[in-house]
């Protein structure tokens, strides 16, 4: 039988985890799929949960002693469909890639046509992107934002058209506008396709009521559960009933054996959090804190990719300012801001050293930030980017930061 702690038996990873905590804690995480989860989703991840294999569904498990991890999927399951509206909700999707790919195995044949948005433009890798092994079995076609970086739903129309898609697939990740779903499903309806809304990112501003909301509309919704919804990392779809068998067939058995019922657990922990009133304040305040950067990175002369945000992130073209995506990360880096690196709308730069920087707000909204302390963000990123050669002027941001994040405690010291 174990009798030894993490502390005890394993001081190297002990020490990892440490360093990690201090990272987040003395930092500024504005990388917009990140956040803070908490101490309850913490520990539901963490629990005796993890030692149960449970393959098949609730009430058809292929295993015995699944009586409880069924209470804990179902609670899962009826807290998603009461959030959003959902006829239909499968939790066991490890992440959101592995979600749109069950989709894809449930609904598509090999060589059926997605449209879906272009990466560059601020889509997904899974929505099409050449380099994935979907795009070696399904047809992806991409459609991109017009010169006010808006999706033109006239060429979006024009295009169903042409192509006769079997789904018309919108979302992203990078892209920082609101979508039409009404008017989308309509196109859909139009041409005979099926639509599908990933959520991924905004997943937490619908839940809160900042956002529209494509599970009513949509036949099918895919999400992961980190992210603005701020739970543990992991996936989850959203149908209607008469999709349900096949999007649950994809799942299990189609690509994934036994689920992960402690990480469903910790789903449903933040399903339930997202359900309090205190919830919708933190959407609203993710929305608003984006737009005091919006407003200051105008001012400063910074170029906006689709003209702002109604979202919880920006994506900023830095090439006016002397320097790369990748030189801008860095550089923030050093000065205790993270965030990524990013191809902007038909970047002439590549993926890894690109011309813009993405941004968002939910982690720092989570940790109590608000406008007063968003001013100052903006003023701390701009300096590190104008100086981003200068190591001294780095250090005195980060120092600074360090000040200001001693006011916002994450976690309880390990």
């Amino acid at each position: 039988m174990y009798k030894h702690s993490l502390k005890d038996f394993d001081p190297d990873i002990l020490n990892i985890i440490k360093k990690e905590q201090k990272r987040q804690e003395e930092g500024l995480e504005m990388i917009p799929s990140e956040n803070f989860v908490s101490p309850a989703v913490l520990e539901a991840l963490g629990s005796v949960l993890t030692n149960k294999y449970s393959e098949g569904y609730v009430g058809k498990r292929y295993y015995g002693g699944c009586e409880f991890v069924d209470e804990v999927e179902t609670l899962a399951i009826e807290r998603a469909k009461k959030i959003f509206g959902a006829e239909h909700v499968n939790v066991q999707p490890l992440s959101g890639a592995p979600a749109n790919i069950a989709v894809y195995f449930a609904l598509l044949k090999p060589g059926d046509i997605v449209l879906g948005m272009d990466l560059s433009h601020g889509g997904h890798l899974t929505h099409g992107h050449p380099v994935t092994s979907m795009a070696k079995i399904f047809n992806f076609i991409r459609y991109k934002t017009d010169a006010n970086g808006k999706i033109d739903l006239d060429n979006l129309r024009a295009m169903a058209l042409e192509h006769k898609p079997k789904i018309i697939l919108v979302g992203y990740s990078a892209y920082s506008r609101e979508i039409e779903y009404e008017k989308i499903k309509n196109i859909a309806d139009e041409v005979g396709a099926i639509t599908m809304a990933d959520i991924a990112h905004i997943a937490g501003l619908i839940a809160g009521g900042v956002m529209n909301n494509p599970v009513p509309i949509f036949d099918v919704v895919t999400t992961t559960t980190h992210k603005t919804l701020r739970g543990p990392r992991g996936g989850m779809i959203m149908c209607k009933a008469k999709l349900a068998k096949a999007i649950d067939k994809a799942v299990f058995p189609g690509l994934q054996g036994g689920p992960h019922e402690n990480n469903i657990a910790a789903k449903a922990v933040a399903f339930k959090e997202a359900l309090e009133p205190e919830f919708k304040e933190y959407a609203k305040q993710i929305v608003a804190n984006a737009k005091i950067l919006e407003t200051e990175f105008l001012k400063m002369d910074y170029k906006l990719c689709f003209g702002g945000t109604e979202n919880h992130l920006l994506l900023i073209d830095i090439s006016n300012k002397g320097l790369s995506g990748k030189e801008a990360e860095t550089a923030l880096d050093k000065a205790g801001i993270t965030t990524n690196k990013n191809m902007i709308p038909d970047d002439p730069r590549s993926p890894m050293d690109p011309s813009g920087i993405r941004l968002g707000t939910p982690a720092l909204t989570t940790r109590g930030f608000k406008e007063n302390e968003m001013l100052q963000v903006a003023k701390w990123i701009d300096e590190a980017i104008m100086n981003w050669k200068d190591k001294t002027k780095l250090d005195d941001i980060r120092a600074q930061v360090l000040e200001l994040t001693k006011k916002f405690p994450l976690y309880p010291t390990l």
